[in-house]
């Protein structure tokens, strides 16, 4: 159960909210035993004696036992469905807080419908196991050690009879312990690969229709579930063994205190009023030995959502924000280059090493460089890129071509530390980037990518998104998001949206074209003027027309930005002052566009010239 203690932070602010709760579900479960006692009372006293008030006593009693029964299971629910529901809100809220700054990297390796299920019924299984598994858990013991002790008082055999009946019981349950749990992780595992390929087939629909794979997609599907059902029925038939043989047993002590109690009525020894009495708290007593099957099973699966939510809690981002240093040095530098000062700029908060990197090569202001880079995914045998070295001046817009797999899309990921050098440095402003805040970072960077990713929200508020880190919770004016939307070419086409710019896209955007995607994710790259771009081929689903139309446009914003743009086509390599061709990870060639057609084949192949 370690997994589940790791919550006692959590639950430590609320600790005795939570105690309460407890103490209300054992008074509440308690307080009925009471009842059996009165009933062997009536048949030894008011029955027996033909004592009308008596008996009506006994039975305003049982009644005032019902009423403080309901009484504490009312305020028991009450506290506990508001504090359990706030502990789920914040494990879901710290879980998606997580996530956010894992890196790419994490990402890749993870499937979405993992992530989705851990955040979903995972927390969901946690919830349901504070607000009622647990406490039934923590008094079903102080309930069978208080019916022990009423027997007691009872008669003494019936209390050896309870313990009998308790062995069978506890070795069952060591049994059910080790084989539910695997079964269990198995199942909740499985149930990922559910939410993966139903996100899957939900997001790639139109691809499935146009190729006419729906069948594939429907025996993949089945495929899964068929594995989903096949350890969910493992888990059915261990708690088919064990609520059987939980069920079984307290039957058994009933017939065993039927029999022991007509034997001892017979031989004088025990009342009837007590064998009444010992059979109606058996019959009470059965309701929490039955429910410790359904309880530990809960038990079980809750543990393994725990131990699910912690394998994604516990992941370290690999790509983070420097540690806290004396930074003045390389604020001073950049003030006197005419960055301004942090307030300026942003938080800097930049690491040690950020002064005496800057205070070495001096202020580079509006500078990209590549030095010397090498970069290795994590899971590949081969460095994807080694040893690029490149340097994009102030305002300078650079070109990238090279065939697929070259490494021009991972080198553009590099700049906004999406992934991270495995050796060498990238720098902006002549400042290592790895020494810049994550926030400073992407402030000075605007990214778009070839796949645009739209949210499910307005234009606007998938446009202005780019200008969020001008400060913190800002956001930009329409003004700025029309002119974005200009520079991009998306203007005409937003105005004639049914609610223009206030119009929601839809899941993914998918409601749009893929032209229209690709120039609002361009429009929010620059609506927040960075002093950098990075576009990964943003208009390779846009016509020519509306290309050229975009690049006359697009030649003001790169008149004073810092550019590099991965390009696949002759007419945007031919909008950059340079261009950098890359081949196996390599840069084979750099310069102007009309220098490279005549002295490069790799490039003349490229753009598909003959020579």
């Amino acid at each position: 159960m370690r997994d589940l203690l790791r919550f006692w932070p959590d639950v430590r602010p609320r600790v005795w909210r939570y105690i309460i709760s407890i103490l209300l579900a054992l008074v509440s479960t308690g307080v009925g035993f009471v009842v059996p006692v009165l009933t062997g009372a009536a048949v030894d006293g008011p029955i027996a004696q033909r004592n009308l008030q008596g008996l009506a006593l006994l039975a305003a009693g049982v009644a005032g036992v019902g009423l403080i029964e309901a009484s504490a299971q009312l305020i028991r629910r009450t506290i506990t469905a508001a504090m359990t529901a706030e502990w789920e809100v914040l494990w879901r809220r710290r879980l998606f807080a997580h996530l956010q700054r894992l890196d790419v990297a994490h990402h890749d390796a993870w499937d979405s419908g993992q992530m989705l299920s851990r955040a979903t019924n995972d927390l969901s299984m946690l919830r349901r196991f504070a607000a009622f598994g647990l406490p039934f858990i923590v008094i079903t013991p102080f309930l069978l050690v208080l019916g022990g002790i009423m027997l007691a008082f009872i008669h003494p055999v019936f209390v050896l009879i309870l313990l009998l009946m308790a062995l069978p019981t506890m070795a069952g349950v060591t049994w059910f312990n080790s084989r539910y749990k695997i079964a269990s992780r198995a199942a909740q595992d499985v149930m990922g690969e559910v939410s993966t390929s139903v996100e899957e087939s939900v997001q790639g629909i139109r691809v499935l229709l146009a190729f006419g794979r729906s069948p594939w997609a429907t025996a993949r599907f089945r495929a899964i579930v068929d594995r989903l059902r096949d350890h969910e029925l493992t888990k059915v038939r261990l708690d088919a063994w064990l609520f059987g043989g939980i069920m079984v047993l307290p039957q058994l002590a009933m017939v065993a205190f039927a029999i022991v109690g007509a034997w001892g009525v017979v031989g004088g020894w025990v009342t009837l009023g007590q064998t009444v009495a010992a059979l109606t708290l058996m019959m009470y007593l059965r309701m929490p030995i039955e429910m410790f099957g359904f309880l530990l099973s809960d038990a079980l699966m809750s543990a393994t959502a725990a131990a699910r939510y912690w394998e994604l809690m516990d992941q370290e981002p690999r790509i983070t924000d420097p540690e806290p240093a004396d930074t003045a040095a390389a604020e001073a530098a950049l003030t006197t280059a005419g960055h301004g000062t942090t307030a300026d700029h942003g938080t800097h908060g930049l690491g040690a090493g950020t002064s005496l990197d800057a205070t070495a090569r001096g202020p580079e202001p509006g500078v990209l460089e590549f030095e010397d880079v090498v970069f290795q995914h994590d899971d590949a045998h081969e460095p994807l890129l080694r040893g690029v070295t490149l340097r994009i001046e102030p305002a300078e817009t650079v070109a990238l071509v090279g065939t697929t797999g070259s490494g021009k899309t991972a080198l553009a990921a590099l700049v906004p530390r999406l992934y991270d050098v495995t050796d060498g440095a990238v720098r902006v402003d002549g400042l290592d980037v790895r020494t810049l805040t994550l926030t400073d970072l992407r402030a000075r960077v605007g990214v778009a990518f070839e796949e645009p990713i739209l949210f499910s929200a307005t234009v606007r508020e998938n446009v202005a998104m780019g200008g969020q880190s001008d400060a913190p919770g800002s956001t930009l004016d329409d003004d700025r998001v029309l002119e974005a939307l200009t520079v991009a070419q998306a203007a005409d086409f937003v105005a004639e949206l049914p609610a223009g710019l206030d119009t929601e896209v839809g899941e993914q955007g998918l409601s749009l074209s893929g032209g229209q995607r690709q120039r609002i994710a361009l429009a929010r790259a620059v609506a927040g003027r960075p002093p950098f771009l990075v576009l990964d081929d943003p208009l390779s689903a846009v016509d020519v027309e509306t290309e050229d139309r975009v690049q006359q446009q697009l030649r003001r914003v790169l008149a004073t930005t810092t550019a590099l743009i991965v390009a696949h086509r002759p007419s945007t390599a031919a909008l950059a002052d340079r261009v950098a061709v890359m081949d196996a990870g390599r840069i084979v060639a750099v310069g102007e566009h009309e220098e490279l057609l005549a002295t490069s084949t790799v490039y003349r192949d490229l753009m598909g010239v003959t020579a």
